[in-house]
């Protein structure tokens, strides 16, 4: 359907967008950071093709594209839901508010990655005026097709500035992301490969970056791994061994099991990720006695060349994504999930580790709180107007609580703890 000069496409698969076309698009969203790696087109296509996110698991997909004399300007992977299972924004009280006043919440559209709670850009646009006709779109098309709602889940700034010029609701929550650089830290160093940005030396700098009750923590947690014989190997894209995948998605689907849950995501969508995006991948893999017990996975963003144009990124972000272990070691959680890929990521330069959703604790491992936004279209009035009030009582507890965090922030507050 023609919107003046934009000619709008709702598509039933990635696989009918030219993997190029959706990657340039992606590329350059943000030009001082990498691409999000969980918006390429291969994780998407991986996301369906494995099974893992497709209308039998309740994820439909409708991506909805904005071309322009041939070229693709516009576009974001939408899905309709029928109910709100790994989404990590939690609605399940607006649905049950909908069901009691006899009316449908599900299906609703929801713009995401599936089961990934990455901020990062939603919707991919040439430019503002782009992204702006793309978001209006979208309330177009789910106002046609009868839907109750449309959300956009972990938005980047650029797409909530359009969700908020196009009348949406926003809803704020919290994460836990490490920086390579503290805020009183007194001996940082400029980075070599990234002027005019500094960055640890490399574990214990990061750890003089503490307050002595922190520091001497992580020392004693790290310890007692050691200790118990486990220590650790890592591998980075083609180099992650076949054997390794195949311990990995053992580790991740136990972790599910114990807690009487299937996983998410199917070994077929990890063999998908190993054959046409290693190079995201970084895998940590903790042995004892000759054998392995636990695993990591990280996934990094590059600023290597992607199909459809390359990034000159300067910004390099690391996401802790899943672990698992088949053997229960004390502190071998923290060391394998914060403390390894920490390390790593000081030796490699990236500049942020991103600990995924929820979790006070992340605190004490020098993960800091950031606020984290949603965008939310409701068709009904009153139940529009019932959650902008609700939404503003949340985000009013939001501040308040971020507030009180930042004052049990871990670093040292002056230069007189730095030999304690």
């Amino acid at each position: 359907m023609p919107e003046n000069d934009y000619v709008i496409r709702v598509l039933d698969s990635p696989l009918q967008v030219d993997a190029a076309a959706w990657n340039g698009l992606l590329a350059t969203q943000d030009p001082a950071s990498a691409p999000n790696p969980f918006m390429r087109h291969e994780y998407l296509a991986a996301l369906l093709a494995s099974g893992s996110a497709t209308s039998e698991t309740g994820w439909t997909a409708r991506f909805v594209t904005l071309w322009q004399q041939g070229l693709l300007v516009g576009a974001c992977a939408l899905y309709l839901k029928d109910h709100s299972y790994g989404e990590y924004v939690f609605d399940h009280a607006w649905a049950n508010a909908y069901r009691q006043h006899g009316l449908a919440y599900y299906p609703k559209a929801v713009v995401a990655s599936p089961f990934t709670p990455v901020p990062g850009a939603r919707l991919l646009a040439r430019d503002a005026a782009t992204r702006t006709r793309l978001i209006r779109a979208l309330i177009a098309w789910c106002s046609e097709q009868g839907l109750s709602s449309l959300h956009l889940l972990f938005a980047s700034d650029d797409d909530v500035a359009a969700c908020q010029e196009a009348g949406l609701l926003l809803r704020h929550n919290v994460q836990f992301h490490w920086t390579n650089r503290a805020p009183t830290l007194a001996t940082a160093v400029p980075m070599a490969h990234v002027p005019g940005t500094c960055g640890y030396r490399d574990f214990d700098d990061f750890l003089l970056s503490l307050n002595p009750e922190k520091r001497k923590k992580i020392r004693q947690e790290r310890r007692k791994v050691h200790d118990a014989g486990v220590s650790f190997r890592w591998s980075l894209g083609a180099a992650i061994a076949s054997a390794d995948w195949d311990f990995f998605y053992r580790c991740y689907e136990n972790t599910y099991y114990e807690h009487s849950n299937a996983p998410y995501l199917s070994r077929a969508f990890f063999q998908r990720m190993a054959d046409t995006m290693a190079e995201n991948w970084l895998l940590f893999v903790a042995e004892r006695d000759g054998h392995s017990v636990a695993t990591s996975l990280i996934a990094v963003s590059t600023d290597g060349e992607m199909a459809g144009g390359g990034s000159t990124a300067t910004t390099k972000i690391a996401y802790g994504r899943y672990w698992g272990a088949l053997e229960r070691v004390d502190c071998l959680h923290f060391e394998a999930c914060y403390y390894q890929p920490l390390a790593w990521c000081i030796e490699h330069g990236y500049q942020r580790f991103e600990g995924g959703a929820q979790g006070e604790h992340k605190m004490a491992r020098a993960l800091m709180p950031v606020k984290t936004t949603s965008a939310h279209w409701l068709a009904h009035p009153d139940f529009a107007d019932a959650v902008e009030r609700f939404l503003a009582r949340e985000g009013e507890g939001i501040s308040a609580y971020l507030e009180a965090l930042a004052q049990r922030h871990p670093f040292r507050r002056d230069g007189s703890e730095e030999n304690a």
